[in-house]
């Protein structure tokens, strides 16, 4: 019986073991360290939660998005999403093709938002696209 007792704990550990390993590579903040260290580009985002922000890397920087919900022609929609530098120390080398890159990519999740970025990105932006 003991015996018995032990062996289902042990599988019980190997259970609980691979679904720790598992949920360490799903992690979406190592993701977004990894793209970051790789120079390319990421984005953490949960469409349908409105009140969560969309976290990015590109170029090495790490941005952050605050979602506000509106109303459009036909539904409930994001409408406008705010864009800040975590660390404004690393956005040298950004340009501004990067920021509009940047903007694509979030139209194509979010096609009725507008974006606007916080300081000092929009500095850097004299042109806006519509």
């Amino acid at each position: 019986m003991i015996v018995i007792l032990f062996r289902i704990l042990i599988l019980i550990a190997l259970a609980l073991l691979i679904y720790t390993i598992i949920q360490y590579f799903r992690n979406p903040e190592r993701q977004l360290r990894i793209a970051k260290a790789s120079n390319s580009f990421y984005m953490v985002d949960e469409p349908e939660n409105s009140k969560k922000n969309i976290q990015f890397v590109y170029k090495n920087c790490s941005f952050e998005g605050e979602k506000y919900l509106g109303t459009t022609e036909e539904a409930f929609e994001v409408v406008n999403i705010s864009v800040f530098a975590r660390d404004p120390a690393e956005l040298g080398g950004i340009r501004r093709d990067d920021l509009y890159f940047l903007e694509e990519q979030l139209l194509l999740r979010y096609p009725y938002s507008k974006i606007e970025w916080k300081h000092p990105i929009n500095k850097l932006i004299i042109t806006s696209i519509d």
